[in-house]
């Protein structure tokens, strides 16, 4: 099994990494890929050294999986042609993910849509995996009519030079900034691009591709995204109104039963979820579940999950783990 991760050298690919690792995914053969600046580093895999390489040597090595963390630019282009000599692309940019007839996966979801056609699988974006798992069972149970999300981002969702930025701020540095204003000390309701209807790329994310993941175009969304100085991962404050009428012990069932999911909801003793406790984890986390006093059929949330991890990582390496034990690839 030969399985390319491409952006090797970037937070999200070294992350890739270190899950397959983790998860003992059966790598016979590496091939960590980089930009041409880039070739020649190294990069750590099961206590040994690997070589990275250029796309062109990557695309040589005709991979059996290829793992995409490099920009939408560069999946846009290069994917295509890994797919086209039958390698199985998983791409964590948002290149593909509206595509009609490209997959939009979360294996605890859907993952059973996928066929041996599918040679190019979008990863969906971090803030919407996390949220989406804990709708899921909700929305197969109850039947979601619209929901409004807040997010609280952390830095690591825009990258190394955010991290950066962050640290630097914190130490008094100058440095390279991802952001138009400091972050530290800080909320900046600005994540991604500002579109013409006033929403940002990220909140129509959310949107967009929590429709196509639960299969329901129905469904009404209304999305805000704030940047967060912290490091840990992702938080969301979700209120979800149901088309049918629902009891809390129920809602509870169908979130513990649910895979991935974790509920942390004892308020009394102080049991939350939160960032610094989702760090490294792999689960999403679940709580402050209680009714809307202000309106009927309604549920509050509190979700948070690692955005390195299952946002983006662990759910890439998830759906490579589905392909190969569903014999796809």
């Amino acid at each position: 099994m030969k399985v390319a991760v491409v952006g090797a050298t970037g937070l999200v690919g070294r992350t890739m990494l270190k899950v397959l690792e983790e998860r003992s995914f059966p790598v016979d053969e590496l091939i960590p890929v980089a930009s041409e600046r880039s070739a020649g580093e190294k990069v750590s895999f099961k206590n040994r050294e690997v070589m990275v390489v250029t796309m062109d040597e990557g695309l040589a090595s005709k991979p059996d999986i290829a793992l995409f963390s490099a920009g939408g630019t560069v999946s846009r282009e290069k994917a295509p042609l890994f797919a086209q000599q039958g390698t199985v692309v998983i791409d964590n940019s948002s290149a593909w993910r509206m595509e009609p007839d490209i997959p939009l996966i979360v294996p605890e979801i859907n993952g059973n849509i996928l066929t041996r056609r599918d040679k190019i699988i979008a990863n969906p974006n971090c803030s919407t995996i996390q949220m989406v798992m804990v709708l899921a069972p909700l929305h197969r149970t109850f039947r979601i009519k619209r929901i409004v999300v807040s997010t609280y981002q952390s830095v690591t969702g825009t990258g190394k030079t955010a991290v950066d930025q962050l640290e630097n701020e914190r130490k008094g540095l100058d440095g390279p900034k991802a952001y138009p204003y400091p972050i530290d000390m800080n909320c900046i309701p600005h994540c991604d691009i500002f579109l013409d209807n006033g929403y940002t790329r990220e909140e129509m994310k959310l949107v967009q591709e929590t429709r196509k993941i639960l299969a329901d175009k129905k469904i009404k969304i209304t999305a805000t995204a704030v940047r967060v100085p912290v490091t840990g991962g992702h938080s969301e404050s979700v209120n979800i109104q149901f088309k049918n009428s629902f009891e809390m012990e129920d809602v509870y069932l169908q979130l513990r039963s649910f895979p991935g999911v974790v509920v942390q909801d004892d308020p009394s003793k102080n049991v939350y979820p939160m960032p610094l406790w989702a760090n490294g984890k792999d689960e999403v986390f679940v709580g402050r579940i209680r009714k809307d006093l202000s309106k009927k059929k309604a549920l509050n949330l509190w979700i948070v999950a690692d955005n390195l991890r299952k946002g983006a990582a662990t759910n890439a390496v998830q759906i490579a783990e589905y392909m190969m034990t569903h014999k796809l690839v």
